[in-house]
């Protein structure tokens, strides 16, 4: 089998290309949904007429997108205008949609408005992180490319009471500065807020996703921590809503992610 890594796969990206995704990334039998995200936004920051940044995206999860087998990544613009580009990406395999994306890339404004996050980076890595551990038949096999350091909250199917997370991320091998589409994977990689409630393995799976880019022009480096801060605001009916804070490693607020997932239990 051969293993790509994490910039391998971005660099195929681009619209039209066939992609086929190895065992190595995926959680159960699909493709893991971080990294189908990162791939739809790849693949449309080629498309891009200028170097106009990432402002927000929408991710539908539609149907399994199955790894070990070629999908083809299909880009449409929706409007390029002077400033504003809206584009819309899919993930196609065996004729149907299975993961879709719309995302609107923006270039700088002048203005008169300015309100600064005042919200404090409440947590430090520890020096001696609890790592998520890879558990055969538990966790998922795309764990094995990142290392996510959990500072509070605790591991899936532990029977916990509360329902936030939070910690640190990072990919084990990536190059020379994280991207976007690098940082939008690593932000799904965590397991779903409240599947630490459960006492015995469940599946769940991301029905919708929206992340806001709240510092576009951020420079990180592949070696550095990534904050993730994640709260359940309700869980009923099985669908369980979940926001959370991606911080720098130097405490800065960097982006906002909202999603939905379907817990079947």
């Amino acid at each position: 089998m051969n293993i790509l890594g994490i910039d391998e796969i971005l660099a195929s990206a681009k619209s039209e290309a066939q992609l086929t995704i190895d065992k190595s990334w995926s959680q159960g039998r699909t493709v893991f949904g971080g990294l189908s995200a990162a791939l739809l936004i790849q693949s449309m920051m080629h498309e891009l007429p200028d170097q106009r940044p990432l402002r927000v995206a929408n991710f539908n999860f539609i149907a399994p997108l199955l790894s070990q087998e070629s999908c083809q990544l299909k880009v449409t613009h929706l409007r390029d205008g002077k400033n504003v580009t809206h584009l819309q990406a899919q993930l196609i395999q065996n004729e149907l949609v299975c993961v879709q994306s719309q995302a609107c890339f923006a270039n700088d404004r002048s203005s008169k408005v300015n309100v600064t996050n005042k919200t404090p980076l409440a947590f430090k890595l520890p020096k001696k992180p609890s790592f998520l551990p890879m558990i055969p038949k538990v966790t998922p096999n795309f764990i094995q490319h990142v290392s996510l350091a959990i500072v509070d909250g605790r591991l899936p199917f532990t029977g916990s009471e509360q329902s936030n997370i939070s910690g640190w991320m990072k990919f084990k091998k990536a190059n020379k500065r994280l991207t976007w589409p690098h940082i939008i994977a690593l932000a799904d990689a965590w397991p779903p807020t409240v599947l630490q409630m459960l006492r015995w393995p469940k599946p769940a799976s991301t029905l919708s996703w929206q992340i806001e880019i709240l510092q576009p022009h951020c420079h990180l480096h592949p070696d550095d921590w990534v904050g993730y801060e994640a709260i359940t605001r309700q869980a009923s009916e099985g669908y369980a809503h979940c926001e959370a804070n991606i911080w720098s490693p130097t405490g800065e607020l960097i982006m906002l992610s909202r999603q939905i997932d379907a817990v079947f239990a």
